[in-house]
């Protein structure tokens, strides 16, 4: 049977990554842990003995691993995790984390938490919106947010 996951590559802290990321969004755990080996690391760097060399984790039932891989790929909003959510009040608590510690905003719901990691948090109600008539002025105003407001998008349908 094949699966399919996504691998995150990271410089470092993905032990303080992971507890961060499952701790945002419900029906999210850690599953496992590796560690470089006596010697290992990264082709021409450092000696990272013992410390973690991937993460697998689960994040709103969506596996993901984590790998401490070095600076040779940084991360970059290239890859984004979408987290589509149900309210306005998750939209804030969310995006309040994600920045929170050295993250930074970006637009149209676009944010990058403090280990280099983009997301993209979306509420429900904007892709209900993207569907009606009023599209363009919804991706008008959206264009015009960093954290999206719900009630600014569905002032902008009329």
């Amino acid at each position: 049977m094949t699966t399919i996951g996504t691998c995150l590559w990271f410089d470092g802290r993905i032990d303080e990554a992971a507890e961060f990321y499952v701790s945002l969004v419900e029906d999210s755990r850690i599953l496992q842990r590796t560690v470089y080996e006596a010697g290992g690391g990264p082709p021409d760097g450092p000696d990272m003995t013992g410390q973690a060399l991937t993460v697998d984790l689960v994040l709103g039932g969506v596996p993901y691993t984590l790998l401490n891989g070095g600076p040779a790929f940084p991360l970059s909003e290239a890859v984004s995790i979408m987290l589509t959510v149900e309210s306005q009040e998750e939209v804030d608590r969310l995006r309040e984390a994600l920045i929170a510690n050295g993250g930074a905003e970006s637009q149209c719901g676009w944010c990058r938490d403090r280990f280099g990691l983009s997301w993209q948090v979306i509420p429900q109600r904007l892709n209900e919106l993207l569907q009606g008539p009023h599209a363009e002025a919804v991706t008008r105003e959206m264009m015009t947010q960093t954290k999206l407001d719900v009630a600014r998008l569905e002032a902008a349908a009329g």
